[in-house]
């Protein structure tokens, strides 16, 4: 494409107001794409007015997100659709509305980024997946952890090998429930709870790092749950994720990777976020200011630009494999006992 990437959002609530800052921070820094359009059915986000704040401190709140004189709001989905100077959309709706929407920016000729969770339930999924098997556009799940600065460092680190392998690892993700849509949120059928909300990150980033896992082990319920991923050749590895039933507990993610040589820790709270144990030191490791969500976006626009690099963007296929290694882990907490998973 000669002219830049044509941005379209549905839905403007926190994660769309995210996903439109992420846009226009690339835009800014010379990535060639165009917040182009928004659809919300609220007067107030359609233009451009930030009206949620979120669990992560950079997703930030502005009086105004973007100027609407130069960004076109759209009160309904179909009008949203027919605009043609839309090359991607990403969807930012409620859970359930994701897999519709999606199906219906493919028909329209257009590239999908589609939040996580991509549905909770499996067969919602496979639509999808059957449509973009008959597509040549782009349709990916919006797993923003495996852009994360630090937790990018981390699948480098695995992947050079320069450390050993990694002996256990073990992930957090913790915090208060959404202050935003509460109704929807508290209703799991909908919503997915906790374990797709939050735990739904390291569950994909295991499996992405690790491959898929033999057993998991789990306890807990839908809004708070620990698992065991089981590996018949590879590492110790596991995983807690939850909402804590304070609003004051501040949002916090975490990993200690153990490697043969090294020890590897991130954790959002401290200052210095990611820190390299080794040689009997604790070397604090900088990172950029920018989110994952910023890396999201960058990362997605590329793979429009550049067909070849779109390999490295998870699909709907890992969407598929994360929701069913949470169903094994769902039934393991209910049914106190280890669930295998054959691939």
């Amino acid at each position: 494409m000669s002219t830049p990437v044509g941005i379209g959002i549905i839905g403007m609530g926190f994660m769309g107001q995210t996903h439109a800052r992420a846009y226009l921070d690339a835009q800014r820094d010379g990535v060639s794409c165009e917040l182009r359009a928004v659809c919300d059915r609220d007067p107030d986000r359609r233009a451009g007015r930030a009206t949620v704040t979120g669990n992560i401190a950079d997703a930030g709140a502005d009086d105004r997100i973007f100027d609407p004189q130069r960004i076109a709001g759209h009160a309904e989905v179909d009008t949203f659709l027919a605009d043609d100077s839309i090359d991607l959309v990403s969807i930012c709706t409620h859970t359930d509305t994701h897999v519709d929407l999606a199906i219906r920016a493919l028909d329209a000729g257009k590239h999908v980024l589609v939040e996580k969770p991509v549905a909770v339930r499996l067969s919602d999924i496979e639509r999808l997946r059957d449509r973009a098997a008959r597509s040549d556009l782009l349709c990916v799940p919006a797993m923003c952890i495996r852009h994360w600065p630090g937790w990018s460092d981390l699948r480098r680190m695995i992947g050079s090998g320069e450390r050993g392998r990694v002996v256990h690892a073990r992930f957090e993700r913790l915090g208060a429930p959404p202050a935003w849509a509460g109704a929807f949120y508290a209703d799991t059928d909908r919503s997915g709870g906790a374990i797709f909300d939050l735990h739904v990150h390291d569950a994909d980033f295991v499996r992405s790092i690790f491959g898929n896992p033999a057993a998991v082990s789990s306890i807990g319920d839908a809004h708070h749950i620990s698992t065991q991923y089981r590996y018949a050749d590879g590492p110790a590895v596991a995983a807690e994720g939850g909402w804590l039933n304070d609003p004051a507990f501040p949002f916090r993610m975490a990993f200690t990777v153990e490697f043969e040589r090294a020890v590897m820790t991130f954790d959002s709270s401290r200052d210095r976020s990611l820190v390299l144990h080794a040689g009997g030191r604790a070397n604090p490791i900088e990172l950029p200011a920018r989110t994952g969500y910023d890396e999201q976006a960058r990362a997605i626009v590329r793979a429009v630009l550049e067909p070849a690099v779109a390999g490295e963007l998870p699909t709907v296929d890992d969407a598929h494999a994360v929701t069913r290694i949470i169903e094994a882990e769902q039934r393991s907490a209910a049914e106190g006992r280890a669930i295998t998973l054959d691939w």
